[in-house]
């Protein structure tokens, strides 16, 4: 338990990390991302602050999709804004493209890695992911049309109020699914620890 507590917590302080060095490379974000830079830019807000905010609101979606969230749930919806607005205070913004570049790589990477980690402790879903599957649940529909169609939603609505929207954004589009894939087994619990440890609370 001890070891799934921490690799989950880990996860979504990466989780933030990462999206800090999305905010710092400035050559575009994840879908959900850009708009949570975009509302923070039309509300004044800090993006951590968006992120807890819009994962909230998200989580209330859960009801009438009869989504159960679990403790990985209610961290993600708070660590991982805590996280990105701490990052952020660390990290100064970087002028340099090839630096920027690279920024761009390895958060890429980190939130791929990230993702393997707090999925793999087998706490719940974040917020996002769980709307995604309630809605998949409960319609029939494929989780990669639901996927895509919440995805170019909140693109558009962030790139429409100022979301940072860029080459960075394909490239994560074009990696994130491979590298996640990559990274989960390294990650993921085994069944027969999991067994013993959660079997009488496991949250789906």
């Amino acid at each position: 338990m001890a070891r799934r507590l921490l690799q989950l917590y880990i996860g979504l302080v990466l989780y933030g990390v990462s999206t800090a060095m999305f905010v710092r490379a400035n050559l575009g974000a994840d879908p959900w991302n850009v708009f949570h830079l975009g509302v923070a830019q039309i509300f004044s807000l800090n993006i951590g602050m968006v992120m807890i905010g819009v994962g909230a609101l998200v989580l209330l979606l859960w009801i009438p999709l009869r989504q159960k969230p679990g403790l990985g749930t209610i961290s993600n919806v708070i660590v991982l804004g805590l996280a990105a607005d701490a990052a952020l205070a660390l990290m100064p913004p970087i002028e340099s493209l090839v630096a920027r570049s690279f920024l761009l790589f390895a958060a890429i990477l980190g939130n791929a890695i990230a993702t393997g980690m707090y999925i793999g402790a087998g706490f719940g879903s974040g917020p996002r992911d769980g709307l995604m599957t309630g809605i998949n649940a409960r319609t029939g529909w494929s989780v990669r049309s639901v996927r895509t169609a919440i995805e170019l939603t909140v693109l558009l609505a962030g790139w429409l109020m100022g979301g940072t929207f860029g080459v960075g954004t394909v490239l994560y589009a074009l990696a994130i699914g491979p590298l996640i894939q990559l990274c989960l087994p390294w990650f993921r619990i085994a069944p027969r620890a999991q067994k013993n440890l959660v079997e009488p609370t496991v949250v789906p």
